[in-house]
């Protein structure tokens, strides 16, 4: 089984960024700035962490009552009063289709509706990586360059609409296309990207980083992998991709080995896009030389071509409200 490199490791590779905070210091952080990030703790549901264990122990991973009661536990338990859920949809998600996703979407907001704990949860399209970067520090730039107004479309697409219904949900405007005009508005007056530079100092992270990104540190060896033949961009699939990012350092093969933060793959060429032969489809960031071949091999597997043009899926597959 593959570990990859989960949301905790990627914003602690801001030097000295910790999520690794008191449950004071989590509800202090949000009381004075409106917003903190905090990893689980032995605080906060310790019981999700032995149902976990023994969910991988009765292969029950796939069970969507465990699934929602772990991932609602720690909302609910954190104090959150409403709840707005990523539920991601497709070969890089758990959730492989729709219906699957749906059940669970529909399980979690029935527990949140049980608590009095209003709940949305918003189906996204994993089917490709959202954005362009999938490792560590390499997602944290991107999000540098998303926080300052230069978000690829299907994060624009994905940010805007979850951030429209956070809006609603906190002070009950439901116009939806001024929510958005008030995210998007956030993000170019700077605001976002000043409130990301209050929350990393809060945590420990030196800003440094976020104001020049050319300061995180690099792979040893950033090699493109190149296009065999003309054509559009029919998939990227975003399992392989993210089992890649894996192999080359990103994530864990087993749960004792460490992250390598500057590991992982960048892509160049996305669904819909025309690609040359000889043009590079994406990039592997590794410092472990051996891997470079089979990475590459297999990243070029990831790629499906067609010679005609697809249209790009949508980020947003569903919204569900009800239960």
């Amino acid at each position: 089984m593959e570990l990859h490199g989960g949301t905790v490791d990627k914003l602690e590779s801001i030097p000295g960024y910790s999520t690794n905070i008191s449950v004071s210091k989590f509800i202090e952080n949000v009381k004075d700035i409106g917003i903190s990030l905090i990893g689980q703790t032995d605080n906060i549901v310790p019981a999700d962490k032995k149902i976990y264990a023994l969910r991988d122990a009765i292969t029950c991973t796939k069970s969507i009552p465990l699934i929602a009661s772990s991932i609602m536990s720690k909302k609910i338990a954190s104090g959150a009063d409403k709840i707005v859920l990523d539920i991601t949809v497709g070969s890089g998600a758990f959730m492989k289709n729709k219906q699957e996703a749906s059940r669970l979407a529909k399980c979690m907001n029935k527990i949140g509706h049980l608590v009095g704990k209003e709940t949305v949860s918003i189906l996204t399209n994993m089917d490709e990586p959202l954005g362009y970067a999938v490792g560590n520090n390499l997602e944290i730039k991107e999000a540098i360059e998303c926080i300052q107004g230069n978000m690829p479309t299907d994060v624009k697409e994905v940010v805007e609409t979850m951030g429209a219904y956070v809006i609603y949900l906190a002070t009950g405007k439901a116009n939806m296309k001024e929510n958005v005009l008030a995210i998007q508005d956030a993000v170019a007056s700077k605001k976002a990207y000043q409130k990301f530079l209050e929350l990393v100092e809060r945590q420990g992270g030196d800003i440094s980083y976020i104001q020049n990104p050319e300061k995180f540190q690099k792979a040893k060896y950033v090699i493109p992998v190149l296009a065999e033949e003309t054509g559009f961009v029919k998939r990227v699939d975003a399992e392989m991709v993210g089992s890649i990012s894996s192999y080359l350092g990103a994530g864990r093969m087993r749960k004792e080995d460490p992250i390598d933060e500057t590991a992982g793959v960048v892509l160049n060429k996305k669904a819909g896009d025309f690609v040359e032969v000889g043009e590079a489809l994406a990039y592997i960031n590794t410092n472990d030389e051996n891997k470079i071949k089979g990475a590459s091999m297999n990243l070029m597997q990831a790629f499906a071509l067609s010679d005609r043009k697809t249209i790009a899926s949508k980020s947003i597959l569903d919204i569900i409200t009800k239960y």
